[in-house]
């Protein structure tokens, strides 16, 4: 039938053991620690976050963001398909009936729990009113309790798209 029988390596004692990989593994570590010890200028730091990187492209997920139109008032129409769309089910809208020509409905409440939102931006791609985005350019989101990663839609609303990310 043509059938290839190939020997199996490691079956040695040595091999199990695993010490002449974990010798090579050190032997390559201590080689680039020397290498920089005597020649501190090649080592690449970023003081983060006093100096902020440079290499984001504008492809990059950051924090969420609700346009408006130009009156101010939000494009979201509540039609749930952000929510749907979210693999980790992040987003929570409470709608309400909404009283200009712009659409029936709006949020009367948008929150996204940033803590367990996967950045995966299908929230973005399913709304159909281009109503939320992830182009913010803020890539590092801190806070000193959990119920402030929690973010509402004033918060989202309020969020500027950040000049290195803009379209021009």
């Amino acid at each position: 039938m043509g059938i290839k029988v190939i020997k199996r390596e490691g079956s040695s004692f040595k091999d199990k053991l695993y010490i002449p990989a974990i010798i090579g593994g050190l032997k390559t570590t201590f080689k680039h620690f020397s290498k920089n010890l005597k020649d501190t200028s090649n080592i690449i730091t970023m003081q983060y976050p006093e100096v902020q990187p440079t290499d984001v492209t504008d492809r990059y997920r950051g924090i969420h963001r609700l346009t408006k139109w130009d009156d101010g008032s939000e494009k979201c129409v509540a039609c749930f398909m952000c929510a749907t769309a979210c693999p980790a089910e992040c987003i929570f809208i409470e709608a309400e009936e909404r009283d200009d020509d712009k659409a029936e409905k709006r949020p009367a409440k948008f929150m996204i729990d940033l803590l367990e939102c996967v950045y995966c931006g299908y929230c973005v791609e399913a709304c159909p009113c281009d109503a939320i985005r992830m182009d913010t350019g803020i890539f590092s989101f801190t806070a000193d309790s959990r119920d402030k990663f929690l973010v509402d839609k004033d918060y989202l609303m309020n969020n500027e798209r950040s000049k290195d990310f803009s379209d021009d």
